[in-house]
């Protein structure tokens, strides 16, 4: 799909438009492509999101694996074309309902994974981490199939995220929004 070379800032209201297998993401006005992610990265993020959907099956929370759009920024009455922002992390856990629609999410899930690729390494550890700090995301996990490591960020009443724990393959993960959820990171990491 091409972009419209006359157009140099995008909105949700665009997002909604666009008809292409290709996933994108909006930060600020700008669009994002996404390369598609690897087999590695897939069988880690699946195995989260299996484990995640599993604990939460019955339960308020719900786990949603990307694609899924979520507006960060967006408040009650922004309409689509005053949105500048729409990520789609890999795994969003999202405990408030009403911040469910059609769309996505609306506003900052309660959780947040994201498993790094060689292509996203930075773009998750530094541009998407101030995002999500920025918008209110309690715990962000970032995980590195490379080192088979989980780094777990706690945001603090300063807002501002927080190392918590670096968990390795044969840790069993805590997962801090949820009481009682554990992740067995020696099948996330099985390969």
């Amino acid at each position: 799909m091409a972009l419209s070379a006359e157009k140099d800032s995008f909105a949700f209201s665009d997002f909604l438009t666009w008809e292409t297998d290709e996933r994108m993401e909006i930060i600020h006005g700008e669009v994002f492509m996404m390369a598609a992610p690897g087999t590695s990265h897939q069988l880690i993020s699946g195995e989260i999101f299996r484990q995640l959907a599993n604990f939460l099956d019955g339960k308020n929370c719900r786990a949603i694996a990307a694609p899924f759009a979520v507006r960060l920024f967006e408040k009650d009455g922004d309409a689509p074309k005053d949105v500048d922002t729409v990520v789609e992390p890999d795994i969003s856990v999202i405990c408030d309902r009403n911040k469910l629609d059609k769309h996505g999410c609306k506003g900052a899930p309660d959780l947040i994974a994201e498993v790094l690729s060689p292509s996203t390494q930075r773009h998750d550890q530094l541009v998407k981490l101030n995002l999500y700090q920025r918008a209110g995301v309690k715990e962000y996990w970032i995980a590195d199939p490379e080192n088979k490591t989980v780094r777990v960020m706690l945001l603090t009443s300063d807002g501002i995220f927080q190392i918590h724990e670096v968990y390795q393959r044969e840790d069993v993960a805590k997962v801090n929004v949820l009481d009682g959820c554990f992740l067995e990171l020696g099948r996330v990491f099985s390969e």
